[in-house]
Parts: structure tokens; C-alpha cells; sequence
């Protein structure tokens, strides 16, 4: 039924037992796994200007966290026998850029984790999750 699932992964116990579940789709399904992280763009743009130190460590730890969740998916991955491409997307909101990378894989579903937050967190904060299943293109099953 799937043949190219996108994973999005932040790290989290969340994205991790999405990941879990994507791995064991794309194992039933024989289909193409990516997974995805996603650099939020650098918040602090006019003080990054004139500190370009901040800006450096901010790649720099969002370059190495994102590694690290690639590493638990493909650890997964390589469990499970199956392939799993990753993908980093930079300079983009986190919702905005799973939904244009599931069009650039032309994936046929997304698998996201959900913190689950509710009431006034998840009206103060947003939800990425909420997000991704109201603008993406194709289904989307959210873990928690």
C-alpha cells in the first residue's frame, strides 16, 4: 500500500516511537524509509549579525542533534533490515518544512510523534503535528 514513507524526528520519546512505527510499516510494506529533521531557522537574526559566534553554535548544535535522531532512526533501521535514506532540511519552520519535504520525496504518508499537549500549552506553543495534518498532501498518522 505505502511505497515512500517520511519520517519526521526531532529526537524525542515521541519521534522515537514514531519512528518505531514507520520502520514497521515500511518493513510490512516493503517500502522506502526517510527520515527527516528539520533546523528550525536561526531565532535571533539581528543579534546573530553582530555575533556570528551565536549563530555558528546554533548549526552547530542543531547539525549534531539532528545527527543523533537520524542515528537512532537508522539504528532502528538496521535492526530491522530495511533501508532508510535521511534528510535535513535547514532555514525552515518545522511543520512547513515536512510538508514540502513529503511533495520533494512524493511520499504517499508521513509519520510524526505528537508531545500531546493540550489546552493553553498547545494554544501558547502550536502543535507541528496539527500543522503537518492540515497542510500536507498526503495522510498522516501521528504517534504519541
Amino acid at each position: 500500500m505505502f511505497k515512500r514513507i517520511l519520517l519526521a524526528t526531532d529526537g524525542s520519546a515521541a519521534s522515537e516511537h514514531a519512528a518505531r512505527l514507520a520502520v514497521d510499516l515500511a518493513k510490512l510494506h516493503g517500502a522506502q524509509l526517510t527520515a527527516l529533521y528539520v533546523v528550525d531557522p536561526y531565532p535571533y537574526l539581528g543579534i546573530g549579525e553582530s555575533n556570528p559566534l551565536g549563530f555558528q553554535a546554533y548549526m552547530s548544535a542543531a547539525l549534531e542533534h539532528g545527527a543523533a535522531a537520524h542515528a537512532k532512526v537508522l539504528d532502528l533501521c538496521e535492526k530491522a533490515g530495511i533501508p532508510c535514506q535521511t534528510r535535513l532540511a535547514e532555514d525552515i519552520g518545522a511543520a512547513n518544512g515536512v510538508v514540502q519535504s513529503a511533495r520533494q520525496t512524493e511520499a504517499d504518508l508521513v509519520v510524526i510523534g505528537s508531545h500531546g499537549r493540550t489546552g493553553i500549552a498547545r494554544l501558547m506553543l502550536g502543535s507541528v503535528a496539527t500543522k503537518v495534518v492540515a497542510e500536507s498532501p498526503v495522510p498522516v498518522l501521528v504517534a504519541r
